[in-house]
């Protein structure tokens, strides 16, 4: 317990972001909600707090049991020293970071020495001396002066956390510092003239950003608040994006100096850079440049919520809103409402539907003040029958609007994603740009700016139906990154137009248009996202998806030590799971396109959807998956799961003509080593950071390569099935292939050479049947 205090706030103070992230302290005395003036941001600071509020609250249950034991007694003892050595260690540290911080040294100094004093005080009232008479020898012990113990209690609690909060600060400090360094650089790459000084100013300017977005990622991940954390996430995307805009702009002004276009170009993602970097300081210092608070949007999703909770508080004060409030509530939000209905992209259903809920909520809430006011007359204390009624029925007709709004974002989204998915405007442009035609960059940039309407629209209407703030805020960075990098795309494609020779113009343009696309890859998560939160199933993607657990027939597997990925690590992952994300996606899709959910093929599908899905979770820093070993586990699991699909899909193929037959089992032997490597992959022991790292790698592009194999088979399997069943299905039966998936599982290991299960899969089976991985769908 000791040490557990002292190295925790070493931690804090060095490494921020990388501690637990179990559950801190709940509210109560011993909680620092009852610190005035101290505002804990970070989770490193509470997590740190975690132990001490622990030991304190012990010694604090014991000071009033009338039973005392020697047991007891040595206990009580145990942890008023334990508290005192952590204390002493805690202030050390304190005091070393005191000396190389002038600025806070008396400040720390104090706070350190009243650590110090409580610490002794405690360990005094604990005294195992004093305890062997507690109350016969006249001497002051916890039991004795119950007070004395409280009142040092609160001052340890109060002066550790002022220590770690001047910590904190320091951090900060840190950060606003790096900004600083690499705004001075970026003023001096702004004004170079040469290639020779803008390659050596560049060099350090890299350095600079690595440093800072070392800082920033770590604080990133160490932030309480999720709304700061996406904004965070968002301003830290567009200094990673920008970094490499800014080298091939920069270059290209220097190769064409009186291109007006170019500059126009360097300009721009200078610009934005420098936003970027204002906006991170504001996050990290609380603070903005104003003196105010920054605008947020209101979303129909907050408003709904907001208006919900305004009604459903009538159930325990009948006096505490007034009429008018609740229908101003309604009014802001039903104002939004156009939004949608005037939208181009809205179809003339959905916009029927939202206008006909919006008139019905108004009519829903007038029957509700109505009630509420004859209760009101009644003098009611308590919400009377008809109350109740009206207030479900006015909380269906929201939710009913909620599910419409939802509907039409999701569905015009999805179907101007689907449209612009091929990129023919960026291509026309690379192409007219090549080529030298002027006129025809003129053209493609009028279609592109048109487009780039259209996606500020979607990223409009589903910030409008997000359902987290995270998710806004992402919606909103979506937006700015679509009006940002429009402009810069045409100004780079008509650099290249006059210069068409020129391979840097070239170069700057491709990197525009990456982002451009990136960018809309993107949109397609944020969909899905949108979706899970809406059906309930953000970070847990559906009921059955739960991490396998090690169980008795695990006895032959090495278990590695767990482990977290650290911020960098973090990101690089980020970018290696999106693709599972995007697979995954597209699994559901097709899985949809099967008319019987119960199928064996389909279940086992979804199974490996959702795995995959908290996989890429994982990637950032979310879901159930916590540290690595989670992570193999879930890979044993996945290949495990591809085998139960691959045993079905065998029984399946022997319900086919032989030709079918035959062409079903050819990509069926192209999926079996994939799941045999996964397996290896996920089972193999390692050691050391760099190669657990490289092993997280490893399963995440073998479940990647896994999926990519199944959505070749999976088409083909539906289409054949639909054949059989339209020629002999009436005869069969529905599914007469199901009832033999057990068998073709349990006997396989009997069938003949060239039979399917030659292909590897009792192989796979026997190695399969030594895990017990977890099936119960409430873990």
């Amino acid at each position: 317990m000791a040490s557990s205090v002292g190295s925790g706030a070493a931690s804090c103070v060095r490494w921020p972001g990388r501690s637990g992230s179990g559950p801190g302290p709940g509210p109560g005395p011993w909680g620092w909600e009852a610190l005035p003036g101290l505002q804990i941001r970070s989770r490193s600071v509470e997590q740190t707090l975690v132990p001490l509020v622990a030991q304190i609250t012990t010694l604090i249950n014991h000071k009033d049991k009338p039973k005392r034991s020697d047991k007891t007694l040595r206990a009580v003892q145990q942890v008023g020293q334990a508290v005192n050595v952590a204390v002493g260690r805690f202030v050390t540290v304190g005091e070393a970071i005191a000396k190389e911080n002038q600025e806070l040294k008396e400040e720390m100094k104090v706070a350190c020495f009243e650590a110090k004093r409580a610490g002794e005080t405690i360990a005094q009232l604990t005294d195992i001396a004093a305890l062997d008479h507690p109350e016969s020898d006249g001497q002051i012990t916890i039991f004795t002066d119950k007070t004395g113990v409280t009142k040092a209690a609160r001052l340890l609690l109060s002066s550790v956390t002022k220590v770690l909060v001047m910590a904190d600060r320091i951090v900060i400090k840190q950060i606003v510092t790096s900004r600083n360094k690499v705004l001075l650089t970026m003023e001096q790459l702004e004004k170079v003239s040469t290639f020779q000084e803008f390659v050596q100013i560049f060099s350090q300017f890299g350095n600079e950003m690595v440093e800072f977005a070392h800082l920033t990622g770590d604080r990133q991940n160490d932030l309480k608040d999720e709304k700061k954390k996406a904004k965070m996430a968002a301003a830290r995307t567009v200094l990673e994006k920008c970094t490499m805009m800014l080298l091939t702009a920069s270059k290209t002004c220097l190769r064409h100096p009186d291109c007006e276009s170019a500059r126009v170009n360097k300009g721009a993602v200078f610009h934005r850079m420098r936003l970027a970097l204002e906006r991170v300081i504001v996050i990290v210092t609380d603070s903005c440049p104003s003196g105010q608070q920054e605008p947020v949007p209101m979303s129909i999703y907050a408003g709904i919520k907001e208006f919900k909770n305004k009604v459903e508080s009538l159930r325990d004060n009948l006096y505490l809103l007034s009429k008018e409030s609740l229908r101003a509530i309604l009014r802001g939000l039903l104002e939004h409402t156009e939004d949608f209905t005037d939208s181009a992209y809205t179809s003339h259903e959905n916009r029927e539907h939202i206008l006909e809920l919006s008139q019905q909520a108004e009519m829903e809430l007038e029957q509700l003040l109505s009630a509420w006011m004859y209760a009101q007359s009644q003098k009611k204390r308590d919400i009377t029958e008809d109350l109740e009624v009206a207030l479900l029925k006015m909380c269906q007709c929201m939710n009913e609007l909620q599910r419409e709004f939802h509907r039409s974002a999701i569905s015009v989204a999805a179907d101007l994603l689907k449209y612009h998915s091929d990129h023919w405007v960026l291509k026309a442009l690379k192409t007219s740009g090549e080529e030298g035609n002027i006129e025809a960059v003129a053209e493609h940039s009028s279609k592109l700016s048109e487009q780039k309407g259209q996606l500020l629209e979607i990223c409009h209407l589903l910030r409008h139906v997000s359902g987290t703030e995270p998710l806004e805020i992402t919606c909103l960075h979506a937006e700015d990154t679509f009006k940002a990098t429009g402009p810069q795309i045409i100004s780079a494609a008509e650099t290249l137009a006059l210069h068409p020779s020129s391979k840097i113009a070239k170069e700057n343009l491709e990197v525009f248009c990456e982002a451009w696309e990136s960018q809309l890859r993107e949109m397609f998560l944020l969909l899905r996202e949108i979706s899970d939160v809406f059906e309930g199933r953000r970070g847990e993607k559906r009921a059955y998806l739960s991490l396998p657990r090690l169980g008795k027939h695990n006895t032959n597997l090495k278990v590695l030590k767990p482990a977290q990925l650290e911020s960098e690590e973090q990101a690089s992952l980020g970018k290696s799971g999106i693709p599972l994300c995007e697979l995954s996606s597209r699994f559901d899709s097709e899985l949809e396109n099967w008319d019987d959910p119960e199928n064996d093929l389909v279940r086992h599908g979804q199974c490996l959807s959702s795995m995959a899905y908290s996989m890429y979770l994982f990637t950032r820093g979310e879901g159930l998956l916590k540290t690595t070993q989670d992570l193999f586990q879930q890979a044993e699991a996945f290949a495990t799961e591809g085998l139960k699909l691959v045993s079905a899909l065998l029984a399946f193929s022997n319900q086919l003509e032989e030709e079918d037959r035959l062409l079903l089992l050819q990509e069926i032997e192209k999926i079996v080593p994939a799941y045999r490597q996964l397996q290896v992959t996920a089972q193999a022991h390692v050691q050391g950071k760099p190669a657990i790292f490289t092993k997280v790698d490893a399963c995440l592009q073998e479940a990647e390569h896994m999926l990519r194999l199944l959505l070749q088979v999976l088409p083909l399997s539906c289409k054949l099935l639909r054949k059989r069943r339209a020629g002999n299905s009436y005869l069969r039966g529905p599914h007469p292939w199901r009832e033999k998936s057990f068998q073709a599982t349990t006997e396989g290991h009997s069938s003949p050479a060239g039979s399917p299960t030659s292909l590897g899969i009792e192989s796979l089976e026997q190695h399969g049947s030594d895990l017990t991985l977890l099936e119960n769908k409430h873990f």
